[in-house]
C-alpha cells in the first residue's frame, strides 16, 4: 500500500486542484501518484481474491478455476 505521505499528498493536491488549480509540475505529480495509488489498490485487491474461496448456498466450493490456477501458483 501507498505510504501515508504519499496519500496525503494526494488529497492535498485534490483539494488545491478543486481551489486554485495546479501548475503543470503539480499536474505531473498528482497523475503519477494516482498511477502508484491504482497499482498498489489492484495488487490488493488481487491478492485479497487470490486467498478468497467462494462458497454457493449449497455449501459446494465455486472459486473460479483462474483464481484456483493462482492460488497454486502462489504456494509454489
Amino acid at each position: 500500500m501507498l505510504s501515508k505521505v504519499k496519500i496525503a499528498r494526494i488529497n492535498e493536491l485534490a483539494r488545491k486542484a478543486k481551489t486554485t488549480g495546479l501548475t503543470e509540475s503539480e499536474a505531473k505529480e498528482q497523475s503519477k501518484l494516482r498511477s502508484e495509488y491504482l497499482a498498489a489498490f489492484r495488487a490488493n485487491m488481487l491478492d485479497t481474491l487470490t486467498n478468497a474461496t467462494f462458497i454457493d448456498p449449497l455449501g459446494n466450493d465455486v472459486t473460479p478455476a483462474k483464481l484456483k490456477a493462482r492460488k497454486q501458483n502462489k504456494l509454489h
